[in-house]
């Protein structure tokens, strides 16, 4: 389904009960709503799920120009209120998990709690010319030539040998992606400073990380936990960055159980 906000045409789904809590789902840069695919079900008997996808992914529009997390989570919350959501659970992961942090800081009345998976509150001086080569790989060359370096900090070897089937979905989201959304996104991503204010956030929060995610890896994410009060740190063995991907069982055990006990 689409929907005009802040400009734009966003795509989102509903799947579960409309009378039940809402959980909001927001997903990881050069994926689309598909990226939750094998979550969705393990909430669906207590929630009512809504995933979106992020400006310039998926079927949602990806203007020209470099955006900012702010204009993201502002996003969410325009979709969220046009869609009559007053207030929902927020689970991000990666890039879903900075506009969730975002969205906390300047927006909390529309949120119940935080899930923040595989993600980071700040992006170190020494990785940003990191994102400024991806940008240039974009714009220059298209998403081809990101596509096996990404899946390869994704999953981890044995998962990317065992299932080829999975990594091959993921690998199409990555080429589908519109090249503006990805480098707008990238834009957005590399300008991430939010450590020092995390203290700020009062809400319930889990943080989820795979213990073998290189890019967001589990020292950003025991971070985060210190600094959000009362906030519990579940780290998923034999996983990498998408770790509702290639641990499911492990990942959705956590979130189902965080989100129970909040919700």
């Amino acid at each position: 389904m689409k929907i005009s906000v802040n400009d734009i045409s966003m795509n989102y789904t509903f799947d579960g009960p409309a009378d039940a809590p809402v959980v909001t789902m927001s997903h990881s840069l050069a994926t689309d709503r598909g990226m939750w695919d094998p979550t969705v079900p393990a909430l669906t008997s207590r929630f009512r799920v809504l995933r979106y996808e992020t400006r310039g992914h998926g079927e949602t529009e990806a203007p020209r120009g470099a955006y900012t997390l702010e204009q993201l989570a502002d996003d969410a919350r325009a979709l969220l209120r046009a869609l009559g959501i007053q207030r929902t659970h927020w689970v991000g992961l990666s890039m879903g998990g900075m506009i969730g942090q975002v969205l906390a800081l300047r927006a909390s009345d529309v949120l119940l709690s935080l899930s923040l998976c595989d993600t980071s509150s700040r992006i170190p001086a020494d990785a940003k010319p990191q994102w400024e080569d991806r940008i240039r790989t974009a714009e220059a060359k298209g998403m081809e030539p990101l596509v096996e370096p990404t899946l390869a900090r994704w999953f981890t070897a044995p998962f990317r040998e065992r299932r080829k089937d999975v990594v091959d979905r993921v690998a199409t989201m990555i080429r589908t992606t519109p090249v503006a959304g990805y480098v707008g996104c990238c834009h957005a991503i590399s300008a991430l400073n939010l450590t020092d204010r995390l203290s700020a956030i009062k809400l319930p929060t889990i943080v989820i990380v795979g213990e073998d995610d290189p890019g967001t890896p589990v020292a950003a994410s025991r971070l985060i936990a210190e600094n959000i009060k009362g906030a519990r740190l579940e780290i998923i063995s034999s996983a990498a960055h998408l770790s509702n991907i290639e641990q499911p069982e492990a990942f959705n055990r956590a979130l189902s159980s965080f989100l129970e006990k909040v919700g």
